[in-house]
């Protein structure tokens, strides 16, 4: 199967990039990350085409199949969006439809105001309390825990990878604390995909994720060799805003059903 979004073109390459195995089953793909089984978008079917009425359980059934032990349901369309049905089975299953939206630039405006207090540079990949510090304000952002481990398995694939040479994370540090923090990895193709854009809710709107954008893309295009930026957002959330103001314009829609673990 050849994926033709560039959303999950890109997301799948950097699961493998991660350490996820792919594979192929004529009409879908499977996508199971081993070391990190709670990571919904790490263990997915990547359907080729929209759902045919009356197939809902049919696939329910096979992502059931290819992962018994998951508390969670994750489906990726590898079609563009318009006015389908979704299958009432997913509606039955209480799955959530989302609609993201994919951007590219070739190269990332800079803010108008660049946060000078601010010291950004990448995270070093020996550096444990760099790391320390990325899950610790993943959990502040998200306001939860990590009691099953979820975010420090991520944390170590992320860190993996920056190992390699594929991509880098930055951060955005005052007095030594990280406040916001974002991963550019390389896709191939001359894509690079932007990862996890966050910023501490006591530190937003002060210029951080701006001027991590920026610095990440230059890498992304001196050091990757990356031709196209991409990056994937809720339409919903004001970082969209961010994304549009800093060059990055609408390029295609990527859908896909979930229900989570907690369901």
């Amino acid at each position: 199967m050849r994926v033709t979004s560039l959303g999950y073109r890109t997301d799948v390459a950097l699961r493998m990039l991660e350490g996820a195995e792919v594979a192929a089953r004529g009409d879908h793909l499977v996508v199971r990350t081993p070391g990190n089984p709670d990571y919904w978008w790490g263990n997915f079917l990547l359907l080729a085409a929209w759902p045919r009425p009356d197939t809902g359980d049919s696939w329910l059934a096979r992502f059931a199949a290819e992962f018994p032990a998951a508390r969670h349901v994750a489906l990726g369309v590898d079609a563009a969006a318009g006015l389908e049905v979704v299958p009432v089975e997913f509606v039955a299953a209480r799955l959530e439809a989302r609609r993201d939206t994919v951007l590219t630039c070739a190269a990332v405006k800079p803010p108008p105001h660049h946060s000078a207090a601010a010291a950004i540079r990448r995270l070093h990949p020996d550096d444990d309390a760099d790391w320390r510090q990325s899950v610790d304000l993943s959990v502040r952002c998200h306001d939860q825990g990590d009691a099953g481990g979820y975010l420090e398995r991520k944390t170590t694939a992320r860190r993996r990878v920056v190992r390699a040479g594929r991509g880098a994370w930055f951060g955005a540090f005052r007095g030594g604390r990280l406040l916001a923090q974002l991963g550019l990895f390389d896709a191939g193709g001359g894509y690079a995909r932007y990862q996890h854009v966050e910023t501490d809710p006591e530190f937003r709107r002060q210029g951080l994720a701006g001027s991590l954008l920026g610095h990440a893309g230059r890498y992304g295009r001196d050091e990757l060799g990356a031709s196209t930026l991409v990056i994937v957002a809720d339409p919903a959330d004001a970082a969209i805003l961010l994304y549009r103001a800093r060059g990055f314009t609408d390029r295609e829609i990527q859908v896909s059903f979930e229900r989570p673990a907690d369901d």
